[in-house]
């Protein structure tokens, strides 16, 4: 018995000199440097995400002032017609908007090609204006939520 255990007394006194021998695991969260790199990472993608944003909703603003433009032509009811010129009105305030706020205008990518569209299709203008009133709430207000200008101080 003596025999068995004063191999596995060796093999213990190897396993331990040569634990000593290696650095202790590295603790990266620990490192400021590390932290350091995680938040430029963040803010690199933050600064790359407002330019999607951006892009976004001027492509959208777009989209829907030539499909405003396109339902409005067939439309015969004038009351509708005013409510649809609103619209293209409102669409082009909000550039407005987005200037003044320095939210560059940025170049539109040239149009997809028929087979590449993104875009939803709709069947009605009621379906459209549902469309409209979403990419607003949506991806407008988070835009203009997240413009330097449009930040409250909260001290």
């Amino acid at each position: 018995m003596s025999s068995i255990s004063g191999p596995v007394v060796v093999l213990l006194m190897v396993l331990q000199w040569a634990g000593r021998g290696l650095p202790s695991p590295v603790r990266p969260i620990c490192d400021p440097r590390v932290l350091d790199r995680f938040i430029m990472e963040a803010r690199d993608t933050e600064t790359a995400l407002t330019g999607e944003q951006a892009l976004e909703v001027q492509s959208g603003m777009s989209l829907f002032g030539q499909a405003l433009g396109a339902v409005r032509e067939s439309v015969s009811r004038v009351a509708v017609q005013i409510l649809i010129d609103n619209n293209k009105s409102n669409i082009h305030s909000l550039g407005q908007v987005l200037r003044s706020l320095h939210i560059q205008d940025l170049p539109l990518p040239p149009a997809p090609a028929v087979g590449d569209l993104v875009t939803r299709k709709v069947s009605s203008l009621s379906e459209l204006l549902h469309v409209h009133t979403n990419f607003l709430r949506g991806k407008v207000r988070l835009l203009l939520t997240n413009a330097p200008a449009c930040q409250q101080n909260s001290t």
